[in-house]
């Protein structure tokens, strides 16, 4: 069925304000406690009130590595989409679109019509968005080259869109940026020839004028920053150097050691934009985390999930999720992008091999049948640099897993990449849904003081490889429970509930076959009623205490209401909202 432009839900749980949407929702989950050995499943429920401001505002986006393969493909990528550019190529006529951008080219069911067909909206319908060719940009590189110059450096769209997009392109020119020699690889100083001068108290402060000179003369209500710029070395975090916001703080003043993708974080904050790492370090040290938790600004990261990484966490989980015990993964990657030559050095690479292995954790973890406690898959990562191939990313992945009776099956993948075309549109996405954010706050009727989400803000998991959360929140790898985790929380505010169940796996079961639709039986979700507990469970014995005092029979922790940290994740289909309170606001 067609996807529809726009919709409105005829409910007593929504208003349509003139100035927002307030919707109400009961969030039902379980909590889980262990008796005498027997695990008790007790359902629990919260009611929230949404509130999504409907006005959209005019946005900015400042990108550090503007003058990159990403940066200036994610700009030309929007110009053309506003011009509605096309150009030939030798398989026919293209035209500018935003594919591989979740909230542009992808759908959301709403429910069933009254022929029992599922109609869907698109993803950027569920609440106001701001539309992508309305995005202003500007940003920062240690290039500089013009936008056109560095379209056509990086050698990723056809030469015909390049021609139409030239004029356009070539009047955009990067902002002087830092530049720390010991944090990228050596064979990126060619092209350090913009750069900001000074002490690092200094350059902190030449960010700030200049996000404030952005958005003053671009008429901006909002500007968020985004590295998109070289991978650094990670940065030793140190007590007293990074540990809070105040030693931070302190570390820029006096010139330690700090990160030049930290510095711009910490410029951002301080500015109240909100700030999203795309690159595999630690840009957000616990003094940034702190920094950003004090003054209420929203940061994410951490790097771009575009590819090999995200086929990973798809089919990963399938074979665990299947049954099947992965043992071995082995990926191998090259590429012949200035990325590329940034990550043959290897403290560079050390930071991609990070993030990219840590994607399988918790698909791991969330299978005791199969792994014991510590247990995990050898899991290799190889990154190559071969200019030849440009943009054009080849992968190659070997999963090898046991089966039962002492089997084994093993898959191999090969994966060609247009890097930069599948990183523009997370970028997209990153900076639709954080603004998107920004606006949405939420109560229960337990604690009727309106907040907003986490300033770490966790939901944008679906996008990076190594996701930042909240303390005490569960880290989330698996590529559909991140897009639920979205997709729910857009569900909610505007009151739509849970996704619908286009058929009932129960019909076919039915002692009394009966046609579910016209008795007025849609099943929307699973409900689970309160039990009973089995008469041989009442009686049991209390445990004997253990020499700790500890017993076995004692209560695991209980889920509390969701609340700001892990709310994403509470809304989350089997994810306990079980988080310290104190995180919430």
């Amino acid at each position: 069925m067609k996807a529809a432009a726009e919709f409105v839900v005829e409910s007593p749980d929504v208003v349509y304000g003139p100035e927002a949407i307030e919707a109400q929702y009961e969030y039902r989950t379980t909590g889980v406690s262990r008796e005498g050995g027997v695990l008790k499943v007790r359902p629990t429920s919260t009611r929230f009130t949404f509130r999504t401001a409907r006005q959209v505002p005019r946005l900015g986006v400042m990108l550090v590595g503007w003058g990159g393969n990403n940066g200036s493909t994610l700009t030309a990528a929007v110009l053309a989409n506003r011009l509605r550019l096309s150009w030939p190529t030798r398989t026919g006529r293209k035209e500018a679109n935003y594919y591989g951008s979740l909230t542009q080219a992808s759908t959301v069911s709403l429910g069933l019509d009254a022929e029992g067909q599922e109609v869907f909206v698109p993803f950027s319908a569920l609440l106001p968005m701001v539309a992508p060719n309305d995005l202003v940009f500007d940003g920062w590189d240690i290039s500089s080259l013009n936008l056109a110059e560095a379209m056509r450096r990086a050698q990723v769209l056809d030469w015909g869109l390049q021609e139409q997009l030239w004029p356009h392109m070539e009047p955009l020119r990067p902002r002087p940026s830092i530049y720390i020699p010991e944090f990228i690889a050596a064979n990126q100083s060619v092209r350090a020839d913009n750069l900001i001068p000074g002490t690092r108290a200094q350059q902190l402060e030449q960010i700030r004028r200049d996000i404030c000179d952005f958005r003053s003369k671009a008429g901006l209500d909002k500007v968020i920053v985004l590295w998109t710029a070289n991978t650094e070395r990670f940065c030793e975090v140190v007590p007293g150097l990074n540990d809070t916001a105040e030693n931070l703080l302190r570390t820029i003043e006096l010139g330690l050691e700090v990160s030049p993708s930290t510095l711009f974080a910490v410029a951002s904050i301080l500015e109240g934009c909100a700030f999203l790492n795309g690159s595999p370090q630690n840009t957000l040290v616990p003094g940034a985390l702190e920094l950003a938790w004090q003054r209420r600004v929203f940061v994410g990261g951490d790097d771009f999930k575009s590819g090999q990484t995200k086929v990973k966490s798809v089919l990963v989980d399938f074979l665990i999720g299947s049954g099947l015990k992965t043992m071995s993964i082995v990926s191998y990657n090259h590429l012949g992008n200035n990325d590329g030559q940034n990550l043959s050095a290897p403290p560079q690479f050390r930071s991609k091999e990070v993030s990219k292995s840590s994607v399988v954790d918790d698909m791991v973890q969330s299978n005791p049948v199969l792994y014991a406690p510590g247990e995990e898959p050898n899991h290799c990562v190889v990154i190559k640099y071969v200019p030849y191939v440009g943009d054009s990313k080849r992968a190659l992945d070997e999963y090898t897993s046991e089966l039962m009776m002492g089997g084994t099956n093993t898959l191999v993948l090969h994966n060609t990449c247009e890097d930069s075309l599948l990183a523009a549109p997370i970028m997209l996405d990153l900076v639709l849904l954080t603004e998107l954010c920004q606006r949405v706050s939420f109560c229960t009727d337990a604690d009727p003081e309106p907040q907003s989400f986490h300033p770490v803000l966790s939901l944008l998991s679906f996008l990076f490889k190594a996701p930042l959360v909240p303390p005490g929140s569960p880290v989330v790898n698996a590529l559909f429970r991140q897009r639920s985790c979205i997709e729910n929380i857009l569900r909610c505010a505007p009151a739509l509930g849970s996704p619908p169940w286009p058929r009932c796996p129960l019909k076919g079961l039915c002692t009394r076959p009966r046609d579910w639709r016209l008795q007025g039986h849609q099943p929307q979700g699973l409900t689970v009623e309160p039990q009973p507990v089995p008469q041989g469970l009442r009686g049991a014995p209390a445990a004997e205490p253990h020499a700790s005092g500890a017993q076995d029979g004692a209560p695991l922790p209980q889920a509390r209401p969701a609340c700001g940290p892990c709310l994403c994740w509470a809304l989350q289909e089997g994810v306990s909202p079980d988080c310290p309170q104190r995180l919430c606001r």
